[in-house]
Order: structure tokens, then C-alpha cells, then sequence
């Protein structure tokens, strides 16, 4: 019997995707749990639509998040904190630091869960940090830790 799956079914596949499938299957499991629907004509030509329409959302965000890795790769953040003896902060620059400047540079909110800080900065000098804003998107920011006066 051929369906159109409702949702993920794990090993059988996507959202939207049409499967052939054992006949018991469909009926006693998936189509009363509302996983699928059997597959008529005009579901079949409704899942094809709608899945364009998911494709092209999609390739929309897709490019959105490619011109903000563009914007933030030619970003340089500039701080300044109190130094101790052999150019140690007194304080450290987080994550959290880093997400809230970013934001405010590039007027678009960031999550500081997004920026890849493997331990706080404690030091003077200049840093390469990557923010992951989707699956194989990782811009890095520059950081540059200056003294202050």
C-alpha cells in the first residue's frame, strides 16, 4: 500500500515522502496513529506542493544564514578590560560577552550557545572565534582583547 508519511518515522523516512508499505503496517499502525495517509491522487499532488514550498523556505534561510556568516566573518570586536601582572584579565571575556556584542554590532540577536568558546579569554591579544549559526555554517569572529587606561 502506498502512503504519504504525516511525520518522521524512524527507518521508514521523512515527512512528505511517499513509501510503499505492507498493507498491515498502514492500516494498523501508521494511519491511526496519524503517521500517514494513504496516498490518493490529490495527496500525493497536495505533498508535492507543500514540499516545494518547505524547499523553498528553506533555500531562502539557507541564504539568509550564508550572508550573515559573510557579515560576521569580516567582523573584528574590540575589547577593553583591566589587566593584571603578565597581561592577565582581571575578569575573562565569555560567550555571553561575545554573543551580547556581536548582537549589538550586527543588529540581529545571537545566542551566546551558538558561539564555539572552549574556555573563557583571560588574556591580552587577539582571538579567532566561530559562532555555529546552522550545520556546516561556522563564521569566525575576530576578538581582540586590548588593556584599558
Amino acid at each position: 500500500m502506498k502512503v504519504i508519511l504525516n511525520q518522521d518515522v524512524p527507518s521508514l523516512g521523512k515527512a512528505g515522502d511517499l513509501k510503499d508499505v505492507a498493507d498491515g503496517y498502514a492500516r494498523n499502525f501508521l494511519i491511526p496513529r496519524g503517521l500517514a495517509r494513504p496516498a490518493t491522487a490529490s495527496a500525493v499532488k497536495q505533498a508535492a506542493t507543500s514540499k516545494q514550498i518547505v524547499e523553498r523556505k528553506q533555500a531562502k534561510a539557507q541564504a539568509a544564514v550564508k550572508e550573515l556568516a559573510a557579515t560576521l566573518s569580516n567582523t573584528q570586536l574590540v575589547f577593553k578590560a583591566r589587566v593584571g601582572e603578565q597581561h592577565r584579565l582581571f575578569g575573562s571575556i565569555t560567550s555571553s560577552d561575545i554573543a551580547d556584542e556581536l548582537s549589538r554590532k550586527i543588529g540581529q540577536p545571537i545566542d551566546k550557545r551558538h558561539v564555539e568558546l572552549a574556555e573563557p579569554i583571560r588574556h591580552l591579544g587577539e582571538f579567532k572565534v566561530p559562532v555555529r549559526l546552522a550545520p556546516k555554517v561556522e563564521p569566525d569572529v575576530t576578538i581582540v582583547v586590548e588593556p584599558e587606561e
